[in-house]
């Protein structure tokens, strides 16, 4: 068959062979026994429901077998043969345009380059699924083979609902993913759920197929290495930046150091990923002996060189190594998955790689008490530093909140409402009140032509258009605006992609406008292919997270998610291609609402039209809630917003005097 027909087919009419265990693929850890015995019988009958009925005694005991072996019923069986990767959108059978869109991407989430445990569906984050199982992949692929521009597909938390009757500025794709409701999002809960098969955790990017590999934060890394630089009044030049994590979008943290300019460290314990970034060149040197390590770094930081060093690893002795040893730490940070911290998020200090990933899933308890253990002794270690100089910030992983359940010496010794923690999220200190206030964040572009050279002249077209508003640009975002030109024109020398032709760009509304007519122009016009829209959940809208992304919003508020609702609801109907909202991204289930969207340009006045409603909508929702929350920088964005468009009408608030307060 085709690449074309098995896309077409589904579900097979009879069943494939069954596959062998692949050992050389970075594998999801086996999740902890949480289903009782009629709960494991519920899982296996939710399963095979999938499947007709002639089949389900020969799959019963494979898919049994999985759930005792795994925790999950993956349906490995049913992986395709066919190489999974973003092809060229033409090479996509169907009637829609923009349902081969998705496809492309749907694919460019799975693809053994991107993903981080592709044969469980998993892209990022240790749990960030795009589907629970290759069922869900193939049915929801032949869904959009055959659906038309005048049908929606409904995503139920990775299961394909079915087509329904819409129209053709409908989203072609809803999807929502970990919508559960409140009291009933708790790890465990997330755990019981997906053992199941009835919710998924779709991270961020994963379940809502805009995941572009680590460059998706590498841009934003970049922005916060240079400006918790800046915040001490040090050069990156010589400068030390030490933090965990190799993983998805851990994985960016040494690209963006080395694009700062500054000596980064990174630990990770997982040897696979840590092999994977540095063929990547990701990473420049691997090492795995704490006293060559240490040499390492005293030579690189007296030479004031630029180069990223992975410590295979537990980045606890890394921390601790470095206080023995008197090496000066300047900004340091941590972005192992704590969200996920009991399933392999975070490995804990004094054990092997291996004997965690059989302690989580044979002794659950037993694990949680060592990563705890761990947390303390991590936050310790910090402390040391920070009372010596160093510059720490939470990087929005959870690390402060998991610490502080953890008992570690990590509160505020005077808190105050939204700054409880001893060391600030860095939103807080940076992304909040520098880039998400005045409206910008991580706009993204996918090239669906697969081609580099469209890439290139996406670059350049963006860059035009930068430098062009630049001049007119007020005084308050000029950095803004430096910033994001010299990282578009350094984009291609980077070596950026992995997967997928994308691009990643801090961008504000303006900027996002006028980039993305420039680039439906030139599609029109002949000179490039069709391009995907898309941005971070990790944005000005998006996402409501009282740890992250809204921590830097001081009136009562951050605990609230109308705003990624609404943003959700507002894209949906303003030409969103697809939308998404998910429960749980980034920070932990329960603790976080997000949501993101995907648009196709074709060159056509329809999608010229859409992109500028959704767009303006899709930034300006966010800055008006972050203006009303008294934030001056959203204030003054809110305002210009104002000025340029007549029919936005924002309300203003009035700010009391302290001294009646008092």
């Amino acid at each position: 068959m085709t690449f074309q027909e098995q896309i077409r087919q589904g579900i097979p009419a009879e069943l494939p062979q069954p596959k062998p265990y692949d050992t050389s693929i970075n594998h999801a850890p086996k999740r902890k026994g949480i289903l009782g015995e009629e709960e494991k019988k519920l899982a296996l009958k939710n399963a095979l429901r999938y499947f007709d009925s002639e089949f389900h005694a020969e799959l019963l005991p494979e898919f049994r077998a999985e759930l005792e072996q795994y925790g999950r019923i993956y349906m490995y069986r049913f992986r395709p043969d066919y190489e999974m990767k973003a092809r060229p959108v033409s090479e996509y059978p169907g009637k829609s345009g923009q349902a081969k869109a998705i496809m492309l991407m749907i694919q460019n989430n799975l693809d053994y380059a991107v993903a981080q445990h592709p044969h469980e569906l998993i892209t990022y984050g240790g749990n960030g699924a795009v589907f629970s199982n290759w069922a869900q992949y193939l049915l929801t692929m032949k869904y959009l083979s055959e659906m038309s521009d005048e049908q929606t597909l409904v995503m139920y938390s990775g299961h394909p609902m079915g087509l329904f009757p819409s129209h053709k500025d409908a989203p072609r794709v809803v999807v929502t993913n970990g919508m559960v409701i409140p009291n009933y999002s708790k790890p465990d809960d997330w755990e019981k759920f997906n053992a199941l098969g009835v919710s998924q955790y779709g991270q961020m990017t994963a379940g809502s197929y805009m995941y572009i590999g680590p460059q998706g934060i590498v841009h934003g890394t970049t922005i916060t290495v240079l400006n918790a630089f800046r915040k001490i009044k040090k050069e990156p030049k010589g400068g030390l930046f030490v933090t965990s994590g190799l993983g998805g979008m851990s994985g960016a943290q040494p690209k963006a150091g080395t694009i700062a300019g500054c000596v980064t460290v990174c630990a990770e314990v997982n040897p696979k990923i840590t092999k994977i970034r540095h063929d990547q060149k990701w990473v420049n040197e691997i090492y795995d002996n704490l006293d060559e390590l240490t040499e390492r770094v005293r030579k690189a930081q007296q030479q004031k060189e630029t180069v990223s060093l992975a410590y295979l690893g537990n980045i606890v002795e890394v921390w601790e190594k470095f206080d023995q040893e008197g090496v000066r730490i300047d900004i340091g940070s941590d972005q192992t998955s704590l969200h996920n911290p009991w399933a392999g998020g975070y490995y804990p200090a004094g054990q092997s790689f291996e004997e965690s990933n059989a302690m989580m899933a044979e002794n659950p308890e037993l694990f949680k008490e060592k990563v705890q253990e761990s947390l303390r002794r991590h936050a310790e270690t910090i402390n040391k530093h920070t009372a010596k100089g160093t510059y720490f910030f939470d990087y929005g992983n959870a690390f402060l909140l998991e610490a502080s359940r953890a008992g570690a010496d990590v509160m505020a010794e005077h808190p105050s409402l939204g700054r409880e923690f001893r060391y600030p999220s860095y939103v807080q200190d940076i992304m909040g009140p520098m880039c998400f206030d005045y409206g910008f964040g991580p706009f993204r572009w996918v090239c669906a032509s697969g081609k580099p050279e469209d890439l290139q002249k996406t670059d350049e077209i963006a860059c035009r258009v930068l430098e062009e508003i630049q001049q007119h640009s007020p005084e308050e975002i000029q950095q803004q605006m430096k910033d994001n030109i010299q990282w578009i024109k350094g984009a291609q020398e980077n070596n950026l992609v992995v997967g997928s032709q994308a691009r990643i760009l801090y961008a504000d509304a303006e900027g996002r406008m006028k980039i993305a007519e420039a680039f439906n122009k030139a599609i029109k016009n002949g000179e490039i292919g069709p391009v995907v829209l898309g941005r971070d959940h990790h944005d000005v809208s998006g996402t409501d997270s009282p740890y992250r992304e809204t921590s830097n919003i001081y009136d009562g508020s951050r605990f609230t998610a109308d705003m990624a609702i609404h943003n959700v609801i507002g894209d949906s109907f303003r030409g969103a291609t697809w939308v998404s909202i998910h429960n749980g991204g980034g920070v932990g289930w329960g603790e976080v609402i997000n949501g993101g969207f995907g648009m196709l340009l074709d060159g056509s006045d329809d999608a010229d039209r859409r992109l500028k409603s959704m767009l303006f909508w899709d930034v300006n929702n966010g800055i008006s809630r972050r203006s009303w929350a008294r934030n001056e920088g959203a204030i003054f964005a809110i305002k210009r917003a104002m000025e340029a468009e007549p029919n936005l009408k924002v309300t203003l608030p009035n700010f009391v005097d302290e001294n009646l307060l008092s």
